[in-house]
C-alpha cells in the first residue's frame, strides 16, 4: 500500500472542519492530498468543480481549456474575471486557484479535449471529472477512462436541467452506454444559468471527495437527473450494455 503524505500545520488548520466529519477524518484528508484529478473544460460547470476541490485540499489537478476570456463567460464561469477579458481562460483559472491554495500543483493546458490529447491528460489523473459540453470531448475522455480503467464523474446540464453519474470502468456502464451517439440537435451555444451550473457542480465535486476518501455512497451505477424549474430529482438506475463499443467487451 502507499503510504499517504503527512499532512503539514497549516494543512490541518485549513481543513480542519471537514476533517471532523467522522468517516473522512486526517486519513481521507491525506487521500485528498495525494490525489491527482482531470478536469476537462474549467468553465460554468468545471470551474466550480475545480475551486471546490481546490478548496477542500486536492493535492495536484490537470485541466484542459481552450480560448480566451469574453463577457458572456462571466454568468457562470466563476474562475474568470471582467479585467481578464480577452486574455486566455486557463491563465485566469490558474490564477484564481492558486490565490485559494497555493499548496495546488497545476497541469494546465490551453486547449480543449480532443482524440489527440485525450490519452495524455488521462494517465496524469487518478480520477476524471468530465464538464465538457460537446459529445465529440466527452467520448474521447471515456473512451480513455475506460482503456485506463479511471473512476470518471460524469455531468452535463442544459438550461434549468442537470444530470450526473459515477462510472467505475468495469464495473458500471460507460458515457457510450448511455449515449451511443452524439444527439443531433446537440448545440455549442445553450441557455444556461450559472446557478444551474454551479449546483451540478457541486454535487461533481462532491462525488469526486467521496470516491477519493472512500466515504459514503456514489452515484455509481446510477443517473440522477434533475429540473431546477420545479426541484424534481429521480435517479435511474443503469447497466453496461454489452454491445457498447467502448465497455463491453471488459472483463
Amino acid at each position: 500500500m502507499t503510504q499517504l503524505p503527512p499532512l503539514t500545520d497549516e494543512e490541518r488548520a485549513t481543513y480542519e472542519w471537514q476533517m471532523w466529519v467522522d468517516d473522512f477524518g486526517e486519513v481521507g484528508q491525506q487521500r485528498l492530498k495525494s490525489a491527482s484529478v482531470m478536469i476537462s473544460r474549467v468553465g460554468g460547470v468545471g470551474s466550480v468543480v475545480a475551486y471546490e476541490l481546490a478548496a477542500a485540499g486536492v493535492g495536484k489537478m490537470v485541466l484542459a481549456h481552450a480560448g480566451n476570456v469574453k463577457p458572456s463567460d462571466l454568468n457562470r464561469q466563476l474562475l474568470m474575471t471582467h479585467d481578464w477579458i480577452g486574455k486566455p481562460r486557463i491563465e485566469s483559472v490558474k490564477r484564481r486557484l492558486l490565490e485559494l491554495n497555493p499548496r495546488l500543483e497545476l497541469v494546465t493546458l490551453a486547449e480543449n479535449v480532443s482524440e489527440d490529447n485525450a490519452a495524455e491528460l488521462a494517465q496524469q489523473a487518478d480520477l476524471i471529472v468530465d464538464c465538457a459540453p460537446l459529445f465529440p470531448e466527452r467520448f474521447a475522455m471515456n473512451r480513455q477512462a475506460v482503456a485506463l480503467g479511471i473512476p470518471l464523474v460524469e455531468c452535463a446540464m442544459y438550461e434549468l436541467e442537470a444530470q450526473i453519474t459515477s462510472i467505475v470502468p468495469g464495473q458500471t456502464g460507460c458515457l457510450a452506454c448511455l449515449n451511443p451517439e452524439a444527439p443531433p440537435t446537440w448545440k455549442r451555444q445553450f441557455p444556461v444559468f450559472g446557478a444551474v451550473s454551479g449546483t451540478i457542480a457541486c454535487m461533481a465535486a462532491m462525488e469526486a471527495i467521496k470516491t477519493i476518501s472512500g466515504i459514503g455512497e456514489t452515484l455509481q451505477g446510477r443517473l440522477l437527473k434533475m429540473d431546477l424549474r420545479d426541484m424534481s430529482f429521480r435517479k435511474l438506475k443503469f447497466e453496461r450494455r454489452p454491445d457498447c463499443k467502448v465497455c463491453g467487451n471488459l472483463s
